[in-house]
C-alpha cells in the first residue's frame, strides 16, 4: 500500500480545505507545513504539497527547493491555490519563478481558492487594494486574466474551493497504488 502525505501552507483556510480532501480521498495523512520537519517526511512514498499563490510566490516554495534534494526519490505532487481562473500563460510564469529547473517535471496541479479582503492580513489587505488601483487605470486590451479576476472581486467575498480541482490528483494518485 502507498503511504502519503499532504503538506499545506494555509493562511485563508482554502489550502488546509483542499489538503483534508485530498488526504481523506486519498488515504493520506495531512498536515500543516510550518509544523514539519525533513525527518517527519522521510517514510512516505507520496508528498502532496498543498498552497497558494500570493503575489506571484507559492507559498511552499520555500521548504521544497530547500529540500527537494533530500526527497527527490519520492512521489512527489504539487497542487496550488489562487483566485484567479486558470490561465496557462500565468501558470507557467508562476510555476518557472518559484521552482527550480528539476521541479519542473513533476505533475502541477492549480484550483481556485477563496477571496475575503476583510479576513486579509492588513498587509495583504493593502496590497491588494493598491494593486486594484494600478489595474483600474490600465487600458481594458492589455488587462491580464488575473487582473480582470481581481477587479471583479472589488466589494465581495468569494469562495471558488471546489472538489473537481482536485479529482486529477485523486486519479494520479489512485493509478500509483
Amino acid at each position: 500500500m502507498t503511504k502519503g502525505i499532504v503538506l499545506y501552507k494555509s493562511k485563508y483556510g482554502a489550502s488546509k480545505w483542499y489538503a483534508d480532501k485530498i488526504a481523506s480521498n486519498c488515504g493520506f495523512e495531512s498536515k500543516d507545513i510550518k509544523q514539519t520537519k525533513i525527518s517527519d517526511i522521510k517514510d512516505y512514498d507520496v508528498i502532496v504539497f498543498c498552497g497558494s499563490v500570493y503575489a506571484s510566490g507559492i507559498s511552499y516554495r520555500k521548504f521544497l527547493n530547500k529540500n527537494y534534494d533530500k526527497i527527490k526519490d519520492k512521489t512527489i505532487i504539487l497542487f496550488f491555490i489562487g483566485a484567479s481562473p486558470y490561465d496557462e500563460k500565468t501558470f507557467q510564469k508562476v510555476i518557472h519563478d518559484n521552482f527550480r529547473s528539476e521541479i519542473l517535471s513533476l505533475p502541477i496541479f492549480y484550483g481556485r481558492g477563496k477571496w475575503d479582503l476583510d479576513k486579509m492580513s492588513f498587509i495583504h489587505r493593502t496590497l491588494c487594494k493598491m494593486l486594484m488601483k494600478m489595474v483600474a487605470k490600465k487600458d481594458s486590451d492589455t488587462i491580464e486574466p488575473w487582473e480582470q479576476a481581481l477587479m471583479e472581486t472589488q466589494g465581495k467575498s468569494c469562495d471558488w474551493t471546489d472538489e473537481k480541482y482536485i479529482q486529477p490528483i485523486i486519479e494520479y494518485v489512485s493509478k500509483l497504488k
